[in-house]
């Protein structure tokens, strides 16, 4: 069952081993290219070896934003100030779950991964457009968008399924916000095989990889996660998605798009041209630069990229993410819509 209060308690604990902070420029604007000198390790038949399990917690706790706030300007890397009211709120996290010291049993508390991480000083997930925030909404998108579902979008009626979106529904978060961490569950698992790599996500969705030829069927053969195809560029992983699920066409039934920002906003709208191509490149043994651009002209006035840093951390546990079972989430909301209306009709209000 989905619940949106369920908040981690564990609040990013990253194994010990993470790169050292990331040089920040003068300049606080630039984002330096991403390493590409490490040399991974090889699988058995001779690919770049991924395996193991990424947690990317550590992004939404230390409160690094999706969308970098307005006042920062283009500003992509914080100031010294900005970067130690964010180590000292990190402590103070550390300090709430009984963190004492950098380092305990192996892992490292929210401050010291602030202190160490390439991610720790960024000022938004999103890199380009240099404003670190999302593009402007074509005319037609921006109705669709306005016309949107979701229990996070309130007041509406609820009166039925369509009037939820996909999330609520336990389908997916959609591509490619299920890439980018929310409040929680937010670790990737990555499994190989000849021809073919695994992303395990720990929410909703499984994405199967060919990495060997093949083109990307017809345009009308759709799916939730769209259609992968991976191929290696060196050692660095490039991921080609098209043929999205682009919902019915009327904005009733959009699927999720942005990050954490779109719970509050409501669900972009996905067109057929949609198109995300992700770059994965291991910068040492235990962290990979996970770099993804977005194209969608139909909804957004240009295209947008993120770029996050994955830790490998093999000891975290990943348990089902059951969200359809037992969910009565669905049923509640829409019961208490009804109910909320009932009341209103006979001038009770919030009563």
């Amino acid at each position: 069952m989905r619940s949106r209060h369920l908040v981690p308690i564990g609040l990013a604990l990253c194994a010990v081993g993470s790169a050292a902070a990331q040089d920040v420029p003068d300049d606080l604007v630039s984002i330096p290219p991403v390493r590409g000198d490490y040399i991974p390790a090889k699988t058995p038949w001779g690919d770049p070896d991924f395996r193991g399990t990424w947690p990317i917690q550590h992004l939404a706790d230390a409160g690094i934003p999706f969308e970098r706030p307005a006042e920062a300007g283009d500003h992509a890397w914080q100031t010294e100030a900005e970067f130690s009211e964010r180590v000292e709120a990190a402590e103070g996290s550390d300090v709430g779950v009984g963190w004492e010291g950098e380092v305990q049993d192996g892992t490292r508390g929210l401050a010291a991964w602030v202190r160490t991480s390439p991610d720790g000083r960024r000022t938004s997930m999103i890199v380009d457009p240099v404003n670190g925030r999302l593009p402007s909404l074509t005319s037609a998108a921006e109705e669709l968008f306005k016309a949107g579902k979701s229990s996070w979008v309130n007041p509406q009626v609820i009166d039925g399924l369509r009037d939820l979106d996909t999330f609520d529904r336990c389908i997916t978060r959609g591509l490619p916000s299920i890439m980018v961490p929310v409040m929680r569950n937010n670790a990737v698992r990555v499994f190989q095989a000849p021809g073919l790599v695994v992303l395990k996500m720990e929410t909703l969705e499984t994405r199967m990889i060919p990495t060997g030829s093949g083109n990307h069927p017809p345009a009308a053969v759709r799916s939730w996660m769209g259609d992968s195809r991976g191929h290696w560029e060196g050692n660095t992983l490039v991921i080609e998605t098209t043929n999205i699920v682009d919902g019915d066409g009327t904005g009733r039934e959009p699927v999720r798009l942005a990050a954490s920002p779109a719970y509050e906003a409501g669900p972009y709208p996905v067109s057929p041209e949609a198109r995300l191509v992700e770059r994965l490149t291991m910068t040492g043994p235990d962290e990979i630069a996970y770099e993804a651009t977005y194209t969608d002209p139909d909804v957004f006035t240009a295209p947008w990229s993120v770029r996050l840093t994955w830790p490998r951390d093999d000891s975290y546990r990943m348990f089902e993410y059951a969200c359809h079972e037992g969910n009565t989430q669905v049923r509640n909301m829409i019961n208490s819509s009804r109910a909320q209306r009932r009341i209103d009709a006979v001038g009770g209000g919030d009563q």
